[in-house]
């Protein structure tokens, strides 16, 4: 169903990427080198200011490296931490249409939505009001918008800060099994400060004082 970009495996390369905010004598990002060229589940780890959100700008393309160079070739989509903050119609469905960004017939448009509810879990939920929805189910809305708007690249922000821990799992589980689903090529990097976090990801890094660290296995991840 996801239709551009169907086929693409997407990709992001930094290359000696520095940043640093105006007023601040230390860089926010250091010489930072890495690249996702293959489909996956990638955490990067990091405590509070050790430059998690100013990575994601910078990928986003919200700021810009004042030394290096970020080669992207990506349909990005955000998952922020508070979905309350990106959710902005009063039910699933309308929610869901005014993210699809294509010009298709009521009958497409019924079975994308259909299929996207259905990939993250929440099928029959079409009509319901997104003031019933539990945190999770918010946050797998903002997955499944993401999913309709064709995107192959989801930046996900801390997304289980403010959830319980089933919610947490199954929001954990969402991103787990799209990108697992080799048919329809699809990468996520998720941000997060919960070690416990790190057993569901296909590769970590630890993003430490700007500095980020090479790709690890879970299983084998030392923390520095």
């Amino acid at each position: 169903m996801r239709d551009s970009l169907e086929n693409e495996i997407p990709y992001i390369k930094f290359k000696d990427v520095s940043f640093s905010y105006p007023g601040k004598k230390e860089n926010c990002i250091v010489n930072c080198n890495f690249s996702i060229n293959k489909t996956g589940f990638w955490m990067v780890v990091g405590k509070n200011g050790s430059g998690k959100s100013t990575l994601l700008k910078l990928i986003n393309g919200l700021i810009k490296p004042q030394n290096g160079f970020i080669d992207s070739k990506a349909n990005i989509g955000m998952v922020f931490q508070n979905p309350d903050h990106q959710i902005l119609m009063p039910n699933c469905r309308s929610e869901l249409l005014i993210n699809i960004n294509q010009d298709i017939s009521q009958k497409e448009i019924n079975k994308k939505i259909e299929y996207v509810l259905d990939q993250v879990g929440m099928t029959g939920f079409e009509k319901r009001p997104v003031h019933t929805l539990s945190g999770g189910q918010k946050q797998r809305l903002t997955i499944a918008c993401a999913l309709i708007s064709n995107r192959n690249f989801f930046l996900l922000d801390e997304p289980t800060a403010l959830l319980d821990q089933t919610s947490q799992l199954k929001v954990l589980q969402t991103i787990k099994n799209l990108t697992s689903d080799h048919k329809n090529p699809l990468s996520a990097l998720w941000i997060t400060h919960r070690y416990e976090e790190l057993n569901y990801a296909d590769a970590v890094a630890e993003l430490k004082n700007g500095f980020l660290s090479g790709w690890q296995e879970p299983s084998k991840f030392q923390y520095n």
